[in-house]
């Protein structure tokens, strides 16, 4: 049977970014004149990185914040190799099994203070600049300080975000109020807002890291030094040590994260994890992560003929989605932080492992969990049955939101993908802290994260709550080589959905020959037959939401196979961006789902 011949135009919005400079994507559009702004000042790709997280951290309250964690992934043309920052906190000292069951709990809540771990993300920012970046503090500081004193247009997401959780802050959380609720009210999409007590912490952080002199790397360092052992850190020891808070049970609760605990704690930087898929070798970060879905799934998929395949029919959609069910299936049994478990990694990543599991892929679709057996491997995996389709932001603030009502999304994290003139590539997922999961600390501006919901409460699971280990994030940024050399650097906001849109691009790339925009705007999909990683960690067995864009034949054929289809708008799934090099030339492609993401170069 011949190829079905594809038409890349009727999957693509805009074009994609192409130069020899250099070229930026982020899911907002001014993070990405940021940071075209400083690869044209002379900066690298990491110090554009770094601009554009902390602008992202103010445009995008709803999505990410100062409290929050984040993986990043560099290639750095003088090294010559890929590496991995990890910027994902630890539970705190005080963060036991026991300490949560005397409080009455069986899972960690989504909200509050009793979710924090340590804020990971402004020492990984730091950690970028110092080791890769050019640059002195103040320019990569000065644009976020800027919008957060001056004012941004408030996108339209983040109003509805505020509303969705304006009664929390005006009944239990005052201090959130304070600032995103001013004059008692919800802002206006497209108002000037403003965080003024956030841009007074940035600028108080510069002020005493100048105050060691002009050298570059000691400004940095003064400045790690007065986020977690000076002002900052003592503000947040403070808050959990004095206040109860409302969250999702409906109780009040202290936190346990501590000064102490941010003092102990540095970002580092390890060896991504690899798979090679023909002439692709993927990189993501490690098993405390998700990102060995990703892996996995090419390893399952090794197995079949995708080249040529229609990239919205029923074939493509169903082989990537059962792939997906058996890698989550074992992300749910086996990951943890290798620090603390011994996981087995090189088993669920190798050919002959994924050779047995590729056999339970049939033209069915499986409606049952179906993780892998390894001796001497593994956890009990915990189901809780959700009859419903998934909301986005609770009325609590719960979770990481992800996707909305028939897969709307509403929001969760953001991610950007830069490249500059030298090669310099980075990729990176910055999340949590977000204005609707835990109150403001009113001296700093900004809230906690709540990562530590994605801990299990049961001492036999790999990803046990033990103080001083990593939370299994959702985070999960993504670079390739091709035929050896750095090529492609790609990820999405989207929690447990994160892996599943990273493949879907990956695939319609390489297989279908659609080039980054084409294959950012082609028709997507998500499973939710997995536990989903945040609090009430239900599951949805058998659910598969397609974009309405899918065509009706595909959408009446997978239904005939036993998928659980539910369609929901027609752009609505992912915030997918992109940033590829060949040779000279740099490209680059960014989601027009939501209006936000934009992508530059030259």
């Amino acid at each position: 049977m011949p190829a079905p011949v594809i038409n890349p135009n009727s999957f693509t919005t805009r074009p994609e970014i192409e130069g020899t400079f250099g070229v930026v994507a982020t899911t907002h559009w001014i993070a990405t004149a940021i940071g075209m702004s400083i690869l044209e000042k002379g900066g690298n790709a990491f110090d554009a990185g770094a601009a554009s997280a902390f602008c992202l951290q103010v445009v995008e309250p709803h999505l990410n914040g100062p409290g929050g964690d984040v993986p990043v992934i560099v290639h750095a043309v003088k090294r010559g190799k890929t590496e991995i920052i990890c910027g994902q906190g630890p539970a705190p000292a005080g963060a036991t099994i026991a300490h949560y069951r005397s409080l009455g709990l069986d899972i960690v809540p989504g909200t509050g203070l009793l979710a924090a771990c340590v804020p990971g993300m402004f020492d990984s920012w730091m950690l970028l600049l110092r080791d890769y970046g050019t640059l002195k503090l103040t320019d990569v500081l000065a644009p976020a300080i800027f919008y957060a004193r001056n004012g941004h247009p408030l996108v339209e997401r983040a109003n509805a975000t505020i509303g969705m959780v304006k009664d929390l802050f005006r009944d239990h959380w005052p201090t959130s109020a304070a600032i995103y609720l001013p004059n008692g009210q919800v802002p206006e999409t497209g108002s000037m807002f403003t965080n003024r007590t956030l841009a007074n912490t940035y600028e108080r952080v510069l002020k005493e890291a100048e105050s060691v002199g002009g050298d570059r790397i000691a400004q940095i360092e003064k400045a790690r030094k007065v986020w977690s052992q000076g002002f900052v850190a003592e503000a947040i020891d403070k808050f959990c040590r004095t206040q109860k808070v409302m969250d999702v049970t409906g109780e009040k609760h202290g936190g346990v994260l501590t000064g102490q605990d941010m003092a102990k704690w540095e970002a580092t930087v390890e060896a991504p994890l690899t798979y090679q898929y023909g002439h692709y070798t993927v990189q993501k970060a490690g098993i405390w992560s998700q990102g060995p879905v990703l892996l996995q799934q090419l390893a399952l998929l090794k197995g079949f003929e995708l080249e040529g395949l229609d990239p919205a029919g029923p074939e493509f959609i169903h082989l990537q989605v059962e792939a997906a069910k058996l890698a989550f299936a074992d992300r749910e049994k086996f990951y943890g932080d290798p620090k603390f478990s011994k996981i087995p990694t090189e088993t669920l990543l190798s050919d002959a492992y994924n050779a047995e599991r590729r056999k339970l892929i049939t033209a069915k679709a499986s409606l049952d969990l179906r993780p892998g057996s390894i001796e001497g491997f593994g956890g009990v995996v915990q189901m809780r049955k959700d009859d419903g389709p998934r909301l986005a932001v609770a009325a609590s603030g719960a979770g990481e939101p992800t996707v909305g009502r028939m897969g709307a999304v509403r929001g969760d994290t953001v991610h950007f993908d830069i490249i500059d003139r030298d090669g310099n590539m980075i990729s990176s997922t910055p999340s949590g802290g977000w204005l609707q999961s835990s109150p403001v600390i009113p001296e700093i501006g900004f809230c906690l994260g709540t990562r530590a919901q994605m801990f299990w409460l049961d001492e036999n699971h790999p990803a046990a709550l033990v103080p001083g280990k990593r939370p299994r994030t959702t985070l999960s940024p993504t670079m390739a080589l091709r035929d050896g050399e750095p090529y492609l650097a790609w990820g999405s906001p989207g929690g447990d959905q994160q892996d599943q849109w990273i493949a879907q691009f990956f695939l319609r790339h390489v297989h279908c020959n659609l080039n980054l925009q084409e294959a950012i705007d082609a028709p997507a999909w998500h499973s939710e037959h997995f536990p989903i990683s945040f609090w009430p960690r239900t599951a949805r067995p058998g659910v598969l939401v397609v974009e309405g864009r899918v065509p009706e034949a595909t959408v009446k054929e997978l239904r005939k196979r036993g998928h659980e289809v539910e369609v929901g708008p027609d752009w609505s799934e992912g915030r997918l961006t992109a940033a590829s090099r060949t040779g000279v030339r740099r490209r680059a492609a960014a989601n027009p789902r939501g209006m936000q993401g934009y992508a530059t170069g030259r």
